[in-house]
């Protein structure tokens, strides 16, 4: 009975063998089920590779697509972004050059208005459908030399019709011409591209001598000119000036001389352009003058200098 107890029979260990066998194989099954769960979590959560930079060819030759400009920076903070969006599409720089722009515009149409303004004046001055101002005569200067009106063209010549004898309006009026010949000389810098004539209604009084003694009181550039009485009358018929010197005078014989009282701005053409009358100031004067001169030099038209 004791060995029985100490021993156990063959029967029993054999089956005590294959239950452990079976455990062992249940356990290893388990274990390799877990490890390859681990396995699968684990390639899950690996990280994707890090982001590779590529050049801007191989962008358009991936995408088909080529910008020529920059990419522009987002802005990163709510501050930025609510000052993109409170600006627009515009800034203040592009604000002042669309001012700048369209003030410039403004400008240069008011100017060119101006000018097509004078230009369409200038060719009405020019005798069609009604008697032309300006036109040929023969007179004679203070040193005695033949002047015709080919010698006034080239520059802008600036004519006036009067007499040493007058007691107020002429001096007046030659004391305006000198001061409007110093301010054009000024603005073209001196070019020479400015005549003031002296042509006198009284031939019979004013001799080169007297009439060249009369006008360097008042200015050394301007030029005399005298002549005939026939001259004379000829010359004032052709300017539409009118003067009421008697054709026959006796040296010495006192007598009056009325006459119109205006400047004639003439062109280099020899075409009227501008009359210039009492009421004009030698600044206003100057202004309509230099404008002309401008806009034949604007036009690209040849100046005697």
């Amino acid at each position: 009975m004791a060995s029985a107890l100490r021993k156990p029979p063959a029967i029993l260990t054999q089956l005590l063998r294959a239950a452990h066998q079976r455990t062992s194989t249940a356990s290893s099954q388990r274990t390799l089920h877990t490890i390859t769960n681990t396995n699968r979590a684990t390639s899950s959560r690996v990280p994707p590779p890090p982001f590779t930079t590529i050049s801007p060819a191989q962008h358009q030759w991936r995408t088909g697509f080529h910008s020529s400009s920059k990419l522009q920076g987002k802005p990163r903070t709510m501050g930025q972004i609510k000052a993109r969006n409170s600006t627009g599409p515009f800034s203040w720089k592009a604000a002042a050059l669309f001012v700048v722009t369209g003030a410039a515009m403004i400008i240069y149409f008011r100017v060119e208005k101006e000018r097509l303004a004078r230009k369409r004046v200038a060719e009405m001055n020019k005798g069609v459908g009604k008697p032309k101002v300006g036109g040929p005569f023969v007179l004679t200067d203070l040193e005695g030399k033949t002047v015709t009106e080919e010698e006034l063209k080239g520059r802008y010549s600036f004519v006036y019709f009067g007499f040493t004898h007058c007691p107020d309006i002429c001096p007046d009026e030659l004391d305006k011409m000198a001061a409007i010949i110093d301010n054009v000389k000024a603005q073209t810098k001196g070019e020479n591209v400015f005549l003031p004539v002296f042509i006198t209604c009284d031939p019979a009084r004013d001799t080169p001598e007297v009439l060249k003694n009369y006008l360097k009181e008042f200015h050394d550039d301007i030029i005399g000119l005298t002549g005939t009485y026939e001259q004379v009358r000829n010359v004032c018929k052709q300017y539409r000036v009118y003067f009421s010197t008697p054709r026959d005078v006796q040296p010495g014989e006192d007598y009056l001389v009325d006459h119109s009282i205006y400047f004639y701005l003439m062109d280099p053409e020899g075409d009227f352009v501008e009359c210039i009358g009492r009421q004009d100031t030698p600044e206003s004067a100057t202004k309509v003058i230099m404008e002309h001169i401008n806009d034949w030099k604007r036009e690209g038209k040849p100046l005697k200098k």
